[in-house]
């Protein structure tokens, strides 16, 4: 289990949280911009509209600091059949390198844990080498499957969950 980063709370998100969120996904993706497709890149920092229905659908979760701004954010879901996916991990870039991502993997695999999965996946982009690697180190492995993702290469990777 990650260590726990002083100063910040994970926890699952709040109705109030949904500007946080949007400010966050956009702040962890915007340096990837020109390598999404305009649609790509809308799809994954999400409007306020998109992010509604996210939390309707799925577990988001959020770590917050002592001012209860959000750092990073994940979402997952039970797609049935013991898989849960995950989606949406975005850390601010000040926040990158301090655990922050793990303690999020963390969250959201022990949540997919106690509604009964046993595998995870999730999908990620090409742009995202350091995402990828930051996966594979923690057991993630490329499935083969590719999928179009508004015109870009959408990657997946699993997991077995013990």
């Amino acid at each position: 289990m990650p260590t726990e980063i002083p100063g910040i709370c994970t926890r699952r998100a709040k109705e109030e949280d949904a500007p946080g969120i949007l400010v966050c996904l956009r702040e962890a993706f915007e340096e990837f911009r020109s390598r999404y497709t305009p649609q790509a890149f809308l799809d994954t920092v999400l409007t306020a509209e998109t992010l509604q229905v996210r939390l309707k659908e799925m577990n988001v979760f959020v770590a917050v600091n002592s001012a209860n701004h959000v750092v990073g954010t994940i979402a997952c879901t039970v797609l049935g059949s013991g898989e849960g996916h995950l989606r949406g991990m975005a850390v601010m870039p000040s926040m990158r390198g301090s655990g922050l991502a793990a303690q999020l993997l963390g969250q959201a695999e022990r949540e997919l844990l106690t509604q009964g999965c046993v595998r995870v996946t999730l999908d990620t982009t090409d742009p995202l080498e350091r995402a990828m690697r930051f996966y594979e180190k923690r057991a993630y492995r490329r499935s083969g499957r590719t999928s179009d993702f508004f015109g870009m290469p959408l990657i997946e990777y699993e997991k077995s969950l013990p």
